[in-house]
């Protein structure tokens, strides 16, 4: 797209460019953890709280560091691996990045 295309924004009745428009649609489908900070594939992150893992029958507790996190299609979820649970999915609200 050149510098000046603009874009009807239906939620606000105006013209933008469109590489505003494109640049607020990344921003709003980042992935943040409970602090706001960008997560992405690779990171460590800690949790936040005690967690109740539902299936198996244990809690990982707070502080716990979670390694090699996957981003998935939902921003609010993490796929991550634990030594003893595998395929665990957290929540972002419950993880800090380290």
């Amino acid at each position: 797209m050149a510098d000046d295309d603009y874009v009807y924004d239906e939620a606000t009745g105006e013209w933008r460019p469109a590489s505003e428009m494109a640049a607020e649609a990344a921003a709003a489908n980042a992935v943040r953890d409970a602090s706001g900070n960008l997560l992405s594939d690779g990171d460590s992150v800690v949790l936040v709280k005690d967690l109740k893992v539902k299936g198996a029958g244990q809690t990982l507790k707070q502080g716990t560091v979670i390694r090699s996190i996957r981003l998935t299609d939902n921003p609010e979820e993490i796929d991550c691996r634990h030594e003893s649970i595998k395929g665990l999915v957290l929540r972002t609200e419950f993880v800090r990045k380290r």
